[in-house]
């Protein structure tokens, strides 16, 4: 064992490997712990960057006043969500031709100043449109 001081209160110890296998099986380890944190964090950026585009349901529904919107991008893009009535008349834009970043999105709608109803969503991202229905109950 190896004493190093590295201040005047500190003396560091270093396990000095007794054979070349125990440093090579040492090294081993490391390179392992080394792997499984690289292989886990390429886990959590592929699941950051969706595979295909996707609108879910609104959250709650039936809402009052406040729902949440979840939509979805595999990758970048001008994106428009807009919110129609039941007679199709567009009330609200709530994301106007931006371009978005592939990822997850979630985006309120408040629904205070519009009647009790059913109402429509429908995302435009590229050549991906999808509408959904809501209901607002007040």
């Amino acid at each position: 064992m190896l004493h190093l001081i590295s201040s005047l209160n500190e003396v560091v110890k270093i396990k000095k490997p007794k054979t070349i296998f125990e440093h090579i099986n040492s090294v081993n380890k490391d390179i392992q712990k080394l792997n499984s944190v690289k292989n886990e964090a390429v886990k959590k950026v592929t699941n950051i960057i969706p595979t295909n585009y996707s609108l879910s349901q609104n959250y709650p529904n039936p809402f009052n006043p406040v729902t949440k919107i979840n939509y979805e991008l595999p990758k970048d893009g001008k994106v428009k969500l807009v919110i129609y009535d039941i007679l199709g008349r567009q009330i609200k834009t709530l994301v106007n031709n931006e371009i978005k970043q592939a990822g997850r999105y979630t985006v309120e709608f408040n629904g205070t100043q519009f009647a009790s109803g059913v109402y429509f969503y429908r995302i435009q991202a590229g050549d991906f449109v999808q509408v959904k229905k809501m209901v607002l109950i007040k």
